[in-house]
């Protein structure tokens, strides 16, 4: 009998040991930072680590691509002939964060059901994105997924849990620990355990309650996509392509919105190839109100504010992207952190934003009431703070 939760356990791959430079950062990061991603492979070094099976995006536009996926197929082969793997069956791993301020965010990785997700318009799936889908970014993910013998989830799924009565309330005392380990370039701590199997009936008696809570029938909202939306949408494309059993689920990480170590960021924009005081006349012009949701723009040629009606990252977005139908040689970039977005912003032809966005109590009501936000509205915690590549699975 199908379950009615799409979330449960997988057999889990994790190094036997070299956690230091095992564990890289979310490829979605610092998309716009060669440096950092620079960095990652001078720390790293000769060692087996993730960083060599994931694609970081700062080099999609690079037209190395199919060399670079052929050797991350490569790498993965070898590290399962290698035997660098220890692998724990029907597993559920609870993965403690400590954030770089000390806060700590757990969470709990496992397999979700892919066939109960759909990024489709209109779609009620149990498992939502919470962002628009950009289509054209689908295909060159998978062609990465595509031939990949392991999947390392950067994945966040939320689900709406008040109470907090789900993973906060996992007991670690009884539970074998799998790692315990500081994380590359300012990552902070992190460590995670094995559940047992009562731990694990007990998560999935819960869930179950939850599920209960979570609306009614043809209309039921169970776990939101925090992080690595296009991610899951990719393992989704893939599964119908290849047809397989492990291609019907996804390794991710479930996260209870209500941690206190959950932050919502808004993701601020930053333009490239602009002719700054012209884009500038258009915006104003198009914004000429003091009345509304400020948002801040900041340039080596001007600095200034503009109100706007509605979510922030909506109207903006909306705008840019008139201008950009116009521009050709004008780009759009998505930024985490304001500093990362000052800093990018004082470059010529350049111009970024900062601005406030959506509450994170708000956001399954907001998905249940209008569905999905408009893409790159937010984004869980700092860059640094982003989910680091640990656990794999095997996907073919």
């Amino acid at each position: 009998m199908k379950s009615n939760i799409p979330f449960g356990s997988a057999h889990i791959l994790i190094p036997k040991t070299g956690f230091e430079k095992w564990a890289c950062i979310a490829c979605d990061q610092f998309t716009s930072q060669r440096e950092y991603w620079e960095r990652a492979y001078e720390v790293v070094g000769d060692a087996p680590s993730a960083l060599r099976l994931v694609f970081p995006e700062v080099y999609l536009e690079d037209g190395d691509a199919p060399e670079r996926i052929a050797e991350i197929n490569r790498s993965m082969e070898q590290y399962l002939n290698d035997g660098l793997f220890r692998e724990y069956r029907d597993a559920m791993v609870l993965v403690e964060r400590r954030l770089s301020d000390g806060r700590v965010r757990r969470g709990l990785v496992g397999a979700f059901r892919l066939e109960d997700y759909s990024f489709e318009k209109g779609a009620k799936p149990l498992i939502r994105p919470t962002e628009g889908t950009v289509l054209s970014r689908i295909p060159p993910r998978v062609n990465i997924r595509r031939d990949a013998a392991l999947e390392l989830p950067h994945i966040m799924v939320l689900m709406d849990d008040r109470d907090r009565e789900i993973i906060e309330k996992i007991d670690t005392a009884k539970l074998e620990k799998l790692y315990d380990f500081e994380l590359m370039l300012g990552g902070g701590h992190i460590a995670g355990w094995l559940l047992d199997k009562d731990s694990q009936s007990l998560v999935m008696t819960k869930l179950e309650k939850l599920y209960g809570k979570s609306g009614s029938d043809g209309d039921r909202l169970l776990f939101a996509v925090g992080d690595g939306n296009h991610s899951l949408a990719t393992a989704k494309a893939a599964a119908e392509l290849t047809g397989t059993e492990e291609g019907r689920f996804a390794l991710a990480e479930l996260v209870n919105i209500h941690n206190e170590a959950v932050d919502f960021e808004p993701i601020y924009r930053v333009l490239f190839n602009v002719d700054v005081a012209d884009f500038v006349a258009k915006l104003r012009a198009a914004f000429p109100g003091d009345e509304g949701k400020r948002i801040e723009y900041m340039s080596l040629e001007s600095n200034g504010e503009i109100y706007v009606q509605g979510l922030e990252s909506e109207v903006l977005q909306q705008f840019i992207d008139a201008y950009l139908e116009k521009h050709e040689d004008a780009q759009v970039d998505y930024i985490h952190g304001v500093e990362a977005t000052r800093e990018l912003a004082a470059s010529e032809n350049t111009i970024g934003f900062v601005f406030g966005g959506i509450g994170k109590d708000e956001l399954f009501d907001y998905v249940r009431r209008n569905g999905i936000l408009p893409r790159k509205t937010f984004s869980i915690g700092h860059a640094e703070d982003k989910r680091y590549y640990v656990e794999a699975r095997k996907i073919r």
